[in-house]
This record gives structure tokens, C-alpha cells and sequence, in this order.
């Protein structure tokens, strides 16, 4: 008889189609992941990180002075001494664009930090409570938005243009806060109504009445609770309200309503440069130029921040 072990079919292990081990990874670490697949998101991001570091070091890249007349120099074409030329008082036009970039980012950035954080409370509360102060703060919000933003931005702008404060007076840092508190009135509309729509959809969530059955403060569910889980949208338009910020600053600027000279910013620059673009259209070219790319840039990082916080785009 043969031997019953020599007969019994060899068993092959069986191959382990999944891994052993997979890495567990942050909501931080998945959403980066997701961006950064984002090939314009991330294109967006280093041309705005090269803008910022270029306005921080202006001082490093170029020695001349942008408030420094030179009228030996008026309205030269680019070249190796002026890369982008000068302007009608002949002031270096790359050093008066590396400067104004510093204004019209910061402008941007806390216009749009001012219109969220009102938009947050003015929409936490809203969707919050409900009820009376829903109707209330939404009427008003609706009231705002039916404004026709120009005029009264224009009005706003005149209005602002002396802040009261004795130390600030005639500074170079009150025309661009008179120009950032302007354009936050009317930004942070839309911002309540996201922050709005997302608290209604989480105040009825399982963890929030687990919250409240325990005892914690309305305000502690708001800030520790609903605010986190509401950040996606706030995020994606706190990005865009950047790019509309210093679009609105330099077409108010372009009216002559922006900020002051002799403080260079992209705007005003194109606002001097509309009597000479036939003569010297690199005076219009150059800053037009910067604030296109920098609102396209901001809004492929918008378009980015977007998909890479939706929860049914992101890759998980």
C-alpha cells in the first residue's frame, strides 16, 4: 500500500492579496494628499509663495528706492538696468511692483480674515438659535447683500479714508486699513451664509446632542464643535474672498479711492499709468499682470482646497 503522506496533494499557501499593513493617516495628511495631486492647485501655490517671499525680501532683490524720484529716468523701457522700466516720475517699476505686492496681498489676506470672522459669528448664531435671531441676522444679511456694492464702497472709501485715530492719522497704514475695513463690510455676506447652512446641517448631529445632554455651553459647542466641522467651505471661500479682495481693492484704487499715494500698490499703479499706455504701456502691462496671475493662482488653490475638502472627491 502506498504511503498515505507521498499521495496527499501538496497545499500551497495561499498568497495575501491585501498588504499587512497599512499606514493610518491624519484627515491633515489625506487632505494634502489630495491637493497636491492637484497639479494647477499646486502650480497656484508656489506662484504665490514666490510673490510673498519677493514682496518680504524687496529690500534684498532690488536697491533702488519706490518713492524716490528720478526725473532723468522718466518712463524708460525695460532694461538691464530698469528689468521692467520706470514710471512717469522715473521710479524703478520692478521695486514699485515688489513693494505694492506687499500691500495688495496684505490687503487681500485681511480683508478676507476680517470677513470671516464676522461672516462666522454673524452665521454660527443664525443657524445656531434659529428662530428670532435667524430671521434677524439673515434680514440684515439680505439687506446687505442688496446694495449696490460699488457705491457704497465708493461711499465707504471717502467715509474711512481719515481714521480716527490720532496716531494713525495721514499714515500709510490708515489709507490700507480704511481700504481693508471697507472691503470686509461688504465680503462677509456670503461667508455667514455657508457658516449658516453648515451649522443647521450639524446642530441635529448625534455628537452635538451628546454635548448638550451633558451639560456643555451653548458657546462651547459652537466654537469647540460645530466651528471645526463647518471649516471646509469657510476655508474654500476665505481663499476665493482673497482673489475678490484685491480685485475690488484695485479697481477702487483705479478710481482714485484706494489707497493713497505715494504707498505703491498693484492698483493705483495702473490707475497712474492710464495717462502714459501709449507712450509707456509697460507702466500698465507690468501691474496688470501681477494682479491677473495672482488671482488666477489663488484661484486654482481655491479649486484645489475644494476638492481636496470634499469628502466625496478627496481619496481616502
Amino acid at each position: 500500500m502506498p504511503d498515505s503522506e507521498a499521495i496527499q496533494p501538496q497545499v500551497q499557501p495561499a498568497v495575501d492579496l491585501m498588504p499587512k499593513y497599512r499606514e493610518q493617516q491624519t484627515m491633515t495628511q489625506l487632505v494634502w494628499r489630495s491637493y497636491r495631486r492637484h497639479k494647477p492647485a499646486m502650480v497656484g501655490t508656489v506662484i504665490i509663495l514666490i510673490f510673498a517671499l519677493a514682496a518680504i525680501f524687496a529690500p534684498y532683490i532690488s536697491p533702488w528706492d519706490p518713492e524716490k524720484t528720478n526725473l532723468d529716468a522718466m518712463l524708460k523701457p525695460p532694461s538691464a538696468q530698469h528689468l521692467m522700466g520706470t514710471d512717469e516720475l522715473g521710479r524703478d517699476l520692478l521695486t514699485r511692483i515688489l513693494y505694492g505686492g506687499r500691500v495688495s496681498l496684505s490687503i487681500g489676506v485681511m480683508a478676507m480674515a476680517l470677513a470671516v470672522v464676522v461672516g462666522a459669528v454673524v452665521g454660527g448664531l443664525a443657524g445656531f438659535y434659529g428662530g428670532w435671531v435667524d430671521n434677524v441676522l439673515m434680514r440684515f444679511t439680505d439687506m446687505m447683500l442688496a446694495f449696490p456694492q460699488l457705491f457704497v464702497l465708493i461711499i465707504l472709501a471717502l467715509a474711512l479714508r481719515d481714521i480716527p485715530i490720532e496716531a494713525l492719522r495721514g499714515t500709510a497704514f490708515a489709507s490700507v486699513l480704511s481700504i481693508v475695513l471697507v472691503i470686509a463690510v461688504l465680503a462677509w455676506m456670503r461667508v455667514a451664509r455657508l457658516v449658516r447652512a453648515a451649522f443647521l446641517s450639524l446642530k441635529e448631529k448625534e455628537f452635538i446632542e451628546a454635548a448638550r445632554s451633558s451639560g456643555v455651553p451653548n458657546w462651547r459647542i459652537m466654537v469647540r464643535h460645530l466651528l471645526p466641522n463647518a471649516m471646509s467651505p469657510i476655508i474654500v471661500a476665505a481663499t476665493f474672498r482673497v482673489a475678490t479682495s484685491m480685485i475690488t481693492e484695485a479697481g477702487l484704487s483705479y478710481l482714485g479711492f484706494g489707497v493713497q499715494p505715494p504707498t505703491p500698490t498693484w492698483g493705483n499703479m495702473l490707475k497712474n499709468a492710464q495717462v502714459q499706455m501709449t507712450r509707456a504701456p509697460w507702466t500698465a502691462i507690468f501691474p496688470g499682470l501681477m494682479i491677473f496671475i495672482a488671482v488666477i493662482a489663488i484661484n486654482f488653490i481655491g479649486d484645489g482646497l475644494r476638492d481636496a475638502l470634499d469628502p466625496y472627491k478627496a481619496e481616502t
